[in-house]
């Protein structure tokens, strides 16, 4: 019976999204858990998030309740920039006025994401 020997290793395939876009959408839930967080407890949810971005634990509970949130505005142009991603500060402040909660899960989501990509092995024989 002959064997055969493998010469070469395949080599690891990461996938990652467009380095300039978000890797999901507002809406998208892609972990239940962190969704039902953010429902129920969303002042805690915006407050672990702050903190795992390297923001002060407590930043988020300064929010007021003006017509548009400066603190979540202020982390979705961090978070941006931080991952290089292209968007507006308008959408930025539409996201932050319109659907805070769902603006940090998708924070929360690219954190995530961008700090732990997935890795896929293309294990074909050449």
């Amino acid at each position: 019976m002959a064997t055969k020997m493998v010469i070469q290793q395949p080599k690891p395939l990461v996938v990652t999204p467009g380095a300039d876009q978000w890797s999901s959408s507002i809406c998208e839930c892609d972990n239940v858990n962190d969704c039902c967080f953010a429902f129920w407890c969303f002042p805690c949810f915006a407050c672990i998030t702050a903190r795992d971005h390297g923001e002060c634990l407590c930043l988020p509970l300064l929010e007021s309740f003006g017509l548009i949130p400066p603190i979540t505005m202020a982390m979705r142009v961090s978070v941006r920039r931080t991952y290089g991603i292209e968007d507006s500060i308008c959408n930025d402040c539409v996201y932050a006025f319109c659907c805070g909660p769902c603006s940090w899960c998708q924070m929360r989501r690219e954190m995530k994401f961008r700090n732990h990509p997935v890795t896929l092995f293309n294990n074909r024989a050449k």
